[in-house]
């Protein structure tokens, strides 16, 4: 199934932990079925499925990701599958040879890590125009993160970077919350994302090579000029 466009889109749910055990094991539900979240947005039933049956095609281990970050697996997702509630989660971290994830653990055992988060792919949705709701009808699961809390601005740009590496697009929020990160100001992230990355998203979702806007190119130099991008260890 083809992607419906290639920026990798970020969504936080409340874990819903059923289980954490001494030996590093746990389980919960991730992603719940037909609730609209703050966005407008819902996750339908099947949405995964494809997905998750390309995984389980390639038979290897999903990795435990620690708040989005690629370079720190903490633990291995050993079930992923879709019930009649949402996406529910068997995983095992790996607590007595990588620290962080022993940090992990006794954070979920005392309810202090509170949210799961998805770095995925829109594959296919459908927009209701009465409810203003878009419906997420097939989503393409590219990695699954434990996080401190969702929404976790850390999370976001360890999730933009993750974006990066990936050679995709991040979105424009994450991207300007990336750059504040690396040192820019406010007002130069909020340029340098609206006149650089936008245009790529909107070319993007339109389906379109066109040449750029040389307005909009003047606009990038102008914000780029004079600035040195900083650059970040792994």
């Amino acid at each position: 199934m083809k992607r419906k466009n290639a920026s990798l889109k970020i969504r936080d749910f409340d874990l819903q932990i059923k289980a954490v055990n001494d030996d590093g094991f746990f389980s919960g539900y991730g992603s719940v079925f037909g609730t609209v979240d703050s966005y407008r947005e819902a996750v339908a039933p099947g949405a995964f499925a494809a997905s998750l049956g390309e995984i389980a095609t390639r038979g290897r281990p999903v990795p435990v990701l620690w708040q989005h970050r690629q370079g720190e697996p903490i633990g291995v997702y050993t079930k992923l599958e879709e019930d009649e509630h949402g996406l529910y989660v068997e995983g095992r971290l790996l607590k007595d040879s990588v620290r962080q994830a022993a940090e992990a653990h006794a954070l979920m055992d005392a309810g202090a890590v509170s949210g799961l988060s998805i770095g995925y792919y829109v594959r296919d949705d459908s927009f209701d125009e009465t409810t203003r709701v878009r419906t997420l009808k097939a989503l393409d699961l590219m990695e699954i993160s434990l996080v401190t809390f969702p929404a976790n601005d850390e999370a976001r740009v360890e999730a933009v970077k993750f974006a990066i590496a990936q050679g995709t697009l991040p979105n424009l929020p994450d991207f300007e919350r990336f750059l504040r990160e690396a040192g820019f100001s406010k007002s130069q992230s909020a340029v340098i994302a609206n006149r650089g990355l936008k245009h790529l998203l909107r070319s993007e979702s339109e389906g379109t090579d066109r040449d750029p806007d040389p307005a909009e190119l003047k606009a990038l130099s102008d914000a780029l000029g004079g600035l040195k991008l900083p650059t970040f260890g792994d």
